[in-house]
């Protein structure tokens, strides 16, 4: 029951209909028994500073944010933090006394693939340059990966992040287009993620950058992607007897870490993992 007292979180994007994150915050909230509700809230690009005045002016006490609004927000936030600073995009906003800007897409991520494998010392390949392979590549870095490479078939971008990652980080980094330069360094690596949409629903019949001939046993592979929950790289990577990941956890994951930004306590997987139980199954 939503009351005078009930505090709102929320999520900002366009669109935002095909979001299952409500199910797994409230889940949370209730497991608590903390009197909140998680709302999802339509936002186009030219309300989204109003959106964000009027989140402040209603006491709105938490947002995540999604395409396409992670780095615009930055514009209309008091305080970014570290990794959000490093990373230039923000997913999840904490409202106190200043309006505060995180990024937990990368560390989603991370302690997705953290199930199978460590980070320290080993070789991860990201395909794609835009807001999820930045996340996701400076988090590596940050949890010890040994090298990483960015693939991308705009080999200037790639390039781009290469060249931020060594600025910020001074780290072993390099970019490649996809082809022959991509195969080459798929021979020795660990971990394969992929941040571009290809094989996302509708187009689930796209053919995936990287096939079972490039892969190994021993790799692991995780893709963003969480509809299909099984992907053509996924499949792909089966094939090759690689180590699969879907992208139903990072999502959870960096929904628990923006759950732990706004309420200070850390909800079980498996809360989370119930409570998306029946929503995944039907994509």
């Amino acid at each position: 029951m939503i009351t005078g007292k009930t505090k709102i979180m929320g999520l900002i994007g366009d669109p935002v209909e095909h979001t299952i994150s409500p199910f797994m915050h409230n889940a949370g909230f209730k497991y608590f028994d903390l009197d909140y509700a998680y709302v999802p809230f339509h936002v186009a690009r030219e309300n989204l500073k109003f959106a964000i005045e009027g989140a402040r002016a209603l006491d709105i006490k938490g947002l995540n944010v999604t395409i396409p609004h992670k780095i615009e927000v930055m514009k209309y936030l008091d305080v970014i933090h570290e990794t959000a600073w490093l990373i230039g995009a923000v997913n999840t906003i904490r409202f106190a006394d200043e309006v505060e800007g995180y990024n937990t897409d990368g560390l989603g991520a991370i302690r997705g693939i953290k199930e199978l494998t460590p980070l320290k010392g080993r070789k991860v390949i990201i395909l794609g340059a835009g807001g999820a392979s930045r996340a996701i590549s400076f988090q590596s870095v940050l949890s010890g990966a040994g090298q990483v490479v960015i693939a991308n078939r705009t080999l200037e971008k790639a390039l781009k992040l290469a060249l931020n990652l060594k600025d910020n980080l001074n780290v072993d980094v390099k970019a490649v287009s996809l082809g022959e330069e991509l195969e080459k360094e798929l021979e020795d690596a660990d971990i394969l993620i992929n941040t571009t949409p290809i094989g996302m629903y509708p187009n689930v019949d796209d053919k995936p950058l990287v096939t079972s001939d490039m892969m190994h046993e021993g790799l692991v592979v995780n893709d963003v992607i969480y509809n299909p929950l099984e992907t053509g790289l996924l499949r792909e990577a089966r094939l090759a007897g690689a180590k699969t990941i879907t992208g139903i956890k990072m999502l959870i994951y960096q929904g628990i870490e923006s759950f732990k930004i706004w309420t200070g306590r850390e909800p079980p997987l498996k809360v989370f993992e119930e409570a998306l139980e029946d929503e995944i199954k039907k994509l």
